[in-house]
């Protein structure tokens, strides 16, 4: 008998099932394997190995796997498990050792991202569900875990400031490269996506949440939009002044920045979300309207500079953004950042201004730390408000004279003044 008979009919079904049942349980031959609806070929084939005859007419024929062993012994000298090896190419594999590794290397790799900087933050530990459910994980784990590690590398770097994207990529993998455009920059950019709630399917958003992340791709497209600024320190803040003189808006880039520091010149600048609140106060005031910046959403990293210089320079800085969840994430966390104050982001702004045809809140909660009972209305009311609603009263604020806060309410205390009583 040649080693290629057992690649016929009689004998392909018969080692086929041979190696799913050594393959799922541990390689053990005290079971027995069974074919449904035997041919002729194999029937006789499985009389061959038992010497028993086997009626034509059985539906499923049984054979022990030591029996199918004997026989290889006797006709090859081999036992089955080299047998299956040579006759399907490949060896019989353990998949019971396997899943026991592959359940070790995810608790193993779990627990490092456990270990994280962020691993409290609500945002880090979706993203670890995420992998986990949709097979990320297990794929990550059969590939030796290094990405996952990796990633959670990276991510503890963040918030950058300013941090360029080589640098960071050989800080946290030794390899500039590694973050540019491989499946661990993709790793990254689905975690940065939940932080920030931001998608991450183009370029542009992908720069974008890098941006947000204090990390430079192009420090030509870090950018950010100002009005009526008048600033010191050289070019680019002679550039400002004069757009501040005509009301005209002005675009800075990083790289600007970078090569001619500015020292804006106000004592009091406004923060908003949308670039039509902007555009609509040039509009209106032009030249007299308050010093205005653009966050365009989430603030880049040319963005912050600027705001940085403001406050280094005593500025007062009032922040907003849309009543909507990732707004209040925003505002939320340039008051911890930076210390600005709220502008218009109260309970009392957003009741004004919401309406029941309103457009619903997606996605997670967040706090309102400043005003809790903010979060509360929203919540309460299910429903967003954009910036571009409170238009005439933010255009009001941004063409008055002294103080612009929120009016008092009986009961419930202005942002600002909750913020001087220390409350």
């Amino acid at each position: 008998m040649k080693l290629d008979e057992l690649r016929g009919e009689g004998w392909q079904r018969l080692l086929a099932a041979a190696r799913r049942r050594l393959e799922t349980n541990g390689g053990s031959l005290d079971t027995t394997i069974s074919i449904g609806a035997p041919t002729d070929a194999e029937r006789k084939v499985i009389i061959g190995i038992t010497g028993s005859h086997r009626s034509a007419r059985a539906g499923r024929l049984r054979v022990p796997l030591k029996e199918i062993e004997l026989f290889l012994l006797n006709a090859f000298g081999r036992d089955l498990l080299s047998i299956l090896s040579d006759v399907d190419g490949q060896p019989v594999r353990d998949r019971r050792a396997e899943r026991a590794t592959e359940d070790a290397g995810r608790a193993a790799v779990l627990a490092l991202a456990s270990a994280g900087r962020h691993a409290d933050a609500p945002w880090y530990q979706d993203w670890l569900a995420r992998i986990t459910s949709d097979g990320t994980l297990t794929r990550l784990v059969r590939r030796g875990g290094a990405e996952l590690a990796q990633a959670v590398a990276v991510l503890d770097a963040l918030p950058g400031d300013g941090l360029p994207l080589p640098v960071l990529s050989e800080r946290a993998t030794g390899d500039t490269k590694a973050l540019a455009g491989t499946p661990l920059a993709g790793l990254v950019l689905r975690a940065l996506s939940g932080w920030f709630d931001l998608p991450a399917t183009t370029a542009e958003q992908q720069r974008t949440l890098w941006d947000a992340a204090g990390v430079i791709v192009d420090d030509l497209a870090s950018q950010v939009l100002a009005l009526n600024l008048p600033a010191t320190g050289g070019l680019v803040a002679s550039w400002l002044t004069s757009a501040a003189g005509a009301g005209i808006p002005f675009r800075l880039t990083l790289q600007q920045l970078h090569l001619s520091p500015v020292i804006p010149v106000a004592a009091e600048i406004f923060v908003c979300e949308n670039p039509a609140v902007l555009r609509a106060a040039a509009a209106t005031h032009g030249a007299r309207c308050a010093p205005l910046i653009c966050t365009e959403g989430v603030g880049s990293v040319a963005c912050r500079r600027l705001v940085e210089a403001a406050l280094g320079a005593g500025a007062k800085v009032l922040w907003r953004n849309d009543f909507d969840w990732p707004g209040l994430r925003m505002t939320g966390a340039a008051i911890d950042q930076f210390g600005v104050q709220p502008w218009r982001m109260s309970a009392y702004d957003y009741r004004a201004a919401v309406t029941p045809d309103g457009t619903p809140l997606r996605g997670a909660t967040a706090p309102s730390a400043w005003d809790p009972q903010l979060a509360v209305a929203m919540s309460a009311s299910g429903t967003a408000v954009m910036e571009e609603r409170l238009l005439p009263a933010l255009l009001a604020d941004l063409g008055a004279a002294g103080p612009r806060v929120t009016p008092a309410v009986p009961g419930q205390p202005t942002p600002g003044r909750a913020r001087e009583a220390g409350q």
